[in-house]
């Protein structure tokens, strides 16, 4: 079994979706799970989760609408404002629908250094246990340290990191992200998406032997019970195809035992986000 843990719907919009910029014209456009059927079915992969692109309740009961008349579409991460005093009324709505799976904030995109240590936020954090959601952690590698902060203070809550925090990838190993790395994953709640690399290369151009030190990172830190895998569809179509992202991963697993393997492709996104 292969599922996707990661990749995207949406209906383009050029000022919702301003963060689509010239160099990414290949996804202004739509995508919609039509679109993204027959890709799964070509490349032999069973379902997928769709995880949010842009920060509004309407996004999130858009994807649920998607996954309730796909069933490939497994489960859903969405987003909710966890920074609000009624986020638990928000949740509690949400959540009633079994396919939301876990919720997630542009993290990224925020010029607070902090932002996920906030008072505000982390109580935000602290309502998810109860609706049984995930956390999904969207951060660029200068934001490590406070999602090891964050992750160390809510032991019972799960995280996993997306696209492996962002490092970039065609200036060769980045030895602070490494550290980071190591340190976050010895938080045990948190697992690692092998998810997003091909667009941290410089102008969309790489080879495949460029992201192996990453993952031997990542999966040395995290082992083979805490990381997923995702392909980042359709963000991933500006520096090459699904089947590349797809090959990339499966590829470097070749080197685990088959039961390793089908964890990584599969089975962990199944336990993590229970689908």
């Amino acid at each position: 079994m292969i599922i996707d843990s990661h990749q995207h719907f949406w209906k383009y919009d050029p000022v919702r979706d301003a963060w689509i910029d010239d160099s990414m014209m290949a996804i202004r456009r739509d995508f919609l799970p039509s679109d993204l059927k027959s890709i799964l079915e070509m490349n032999g992969v069973d379902g997928c989760i769709a995880v949010q692109a842009d920060q509004s309740e309407e996004e999130t009961q858009f994807l649920l609408d998607c996954a309730e008349k796909n069933n490939f579409v497994k489960g859903v991460v969405g987003w909710v404002n966890l920074l609000q005093d009624n986020v638990e009324e928000r949740l509690e709505c949400f959540a009633s629908n079994k396919l939301l799976k876990g919720v997630r904030h542009i993290v990224q995109a925020e010029p607070d250094l902090n932002f996920m240590l906030r008072e505000d936020f982390q109580s935000g954090i602290s309502c998810l246990g109860k609706y049984g959601l995930m956390y999904d952690i969207l951060i660029y590698p200068h934001q490590l340290p406070a999602a090891i902060e964050l992750s160390r203070k809510f032991p019972n809550q799960k995280f996993v990191l997306d696209h492996i925090a962002k490092p970039q990838i065609s200036k060769g190993m980045d030895l602070q992200w490494k550290q980071n790395i190591n340190t976050l994953s010895e938080v045990p709640n948190v697992y690692c998406k092998l998810s997003g690399m091909i667009t941290e290369t410089s102008s969309f151009k790489w080879d495949e032997a460029e992201f192996y030190p990453f993952m031997e990172t990542v999966l040395e830190a995290f082992g083979t019970d805490r990381v997923l895998y995702g392909s980042d569809w359709p963000v991933c179509l500006v520096a090459g195809t699904y089947k590349n992202v797809l090959s990339i991963v499966t590829n470097f697993v070749q080197q685990l035992s088959p039961t390793e393997q089908r964890n990584i492709m599969g089975l962990n996104a199944v336990r993590f986000y229970n689908l």
